[in-house]
């Protein structure tokens, strides 16, 4: 599974492409937990424009990566979520706990207070 990683402020960009799936997990958490440790980043916004496909082992990942940065003091974000993504954000509740935006910019014009 390739992530394109980015940063931004103190923000962490991980926009994986694909699938999102028991098979390609356990490598989507791993290569997140390396780059959030290489970075300068506090926070984590997920870009979903390139994911095709994700089943309760995304949702796992969310939340674990929810429950370490809010560990630290950080969040997670959600951006590009549309389709079948956002029905799952909406089913699971991850849509509570983790905000969704259309874009990297809205994440950074309306997180600042967060």
């Amino acid at each position: 599974m390739e992530i394109i990683f980015s940063e931004r402020d103190r923000y962490l960009i991980a926009a994986p492409v694909g699938e999102i799936d028991h098979h390609t997990s356990l490598g989507i958490r791993q290569k997140i937990e390396k780059a959030f440790a290489r970075s300068k980043a506090r926070n984590l916004i997920f870009d979903f424009s390139r994911v095709e496909f994700m089943d309760s082992s995304g949702i796992g990942i969310l939340i674990g990566r929810y429950r370490e940065l809010s560990k630290l003091g950080g969040k997670v974000y959600a951006i590009n979520i549309s389709g079948e993504i956002g029905r799952i954000f909406g089913v699971s509740g991850l849509a509570r706990i983790i905000p969704c935006y259309a874009s990297v910019e809205d994440v950074l014009q309306n997180a600042e207070g967060q």
